[in-house]
């Protein structure tokens, strides 16, 4: 019901680093070998809204409407609801909602700028990035939005793309608390307690944790004027390019089994959901659609 018109500043960087020209063609390849859903963010018409489809990219439907900005879903830990941001209330705010695309539900209700939300593994708390006290944060909250709490409270940096380790015990995200406005992966505690700087350096952004809790993978943005997925054992070390070629790929997500990654690519000339092998072979596009598709998260 409401356009996306005014978008924070962050968000707004990171979207039109996403944004592609939409008339771009079909591309075809081999069918994916994964099995089981995934959800996420397309522009078949106007706004963002929330598909699901099968791993293989067939029965691909929306979940949310046309006429309203949906992004950035993610599922529960049992996958039978969709966490992601809304512009519902005409700023964006964390939803949780049946997998089916019913039963909205708010956890957050604030005139702040509240995303990228992730439930906890045992389901009780949501980690997020919110303004509410000034430049990007990263908050938890209880599932059904009580006691938000700022875990990371630095004034002068961007806090952002938290992700859970799969044991709840750990939260790992992006920051340019470095110096210099680069981005760069850190860990903390649940609490917040217990910071820790990754060497991933050069540039990194939307961490993912394999769902052993041994690896991250990531967007590495160390080769100039490109963005590439790299994969590294949960201290930093071992970082490996994954997907190994010239162009925009990003936005990873495991797969349950932690067998393969999803991520989004412009190899195609338009943004595509690609799914390839957990050492980064045989990449196949999943969506195969002409307009905007990213985002994308695994079914458990």
């Amino acid at each position: 019901m409401y356009a996306w018109k005014t978008p924070c500043r962050l968000l707004y960087a990171s979207l039109a680093a996403l944004l592609v020209a939409l008339g771009c063609g079909d591309a075809t390849g081999p069918e994916s070998p994964a099995a089981g859903e995934i959800v996420f963010t397309s522009i078949r018409e106007r706004f963002m809204r929330i598909w699901v489809a099968n791993a293989d990219g067939t029965g691909q439907r929306p979940l949310t409407p046309e006429g309203e900005t949906n992004l950035e879903p993610s599922w529960t830990p049992d996958g039978s609801r969709i966490v992601f941001t809304s512009w519902l209330d005409g700023n964006p705010d964390i939803f949780v909602m049946d997998a089916d695309g019913s039963d909205w539900r708010p956890v957050t209700r604030d005139t702040a700028y509240d995303r990228s939300g992730r439930l906890s593994p045992d389901g009780k708390r949501v980690v997020f990035v919110s303004e509410r006290s000034g430049d990007p944060d990263i908050w938890v909250i209880d599932v059904d939005g009580s006691n938000p709490v700022n875990l990371t409270r630095s004034p002068s940096s961007f806090d952002v793309d938290p992700d859970w380790s799969p044991d709840g015990a750990r939260i790992v995200f992006a920051s340019d608390r470095g110096g210099g406005r680069q981005f760069s992966l850190w860990t903390m505690g649940a609490d917040g307690t217990g910071l820790t700087r990754l060497p991933a350096e050069g540039g990194a952004r939307s961490p993912s944790w394999s769902p052993d809790g041994s690896r991250i993978v990531f967007t590495s943005y160390r080769d100039i004027g490109d963005a590439e997925i790299y994969v590294m054992r949960a201290d930093g070390s071992g970082q490996t390019n994954l997907s190994g070629r010239a162009g925009v790929d990003e936005l990873p997500r495991w797969s349950p089994d932690g067998e393969y990654v999803l991520f989004s690519t412009k190899r195609d000339g338009n943004s595509e959901i690609y799914v390839m092998g957990a050492d980064g072979s045989e990449p196949v596009n999943v969506t195969r659609h002409p307009r905007w598709d990213a985002m994308a998260a695994w079914r458990p």
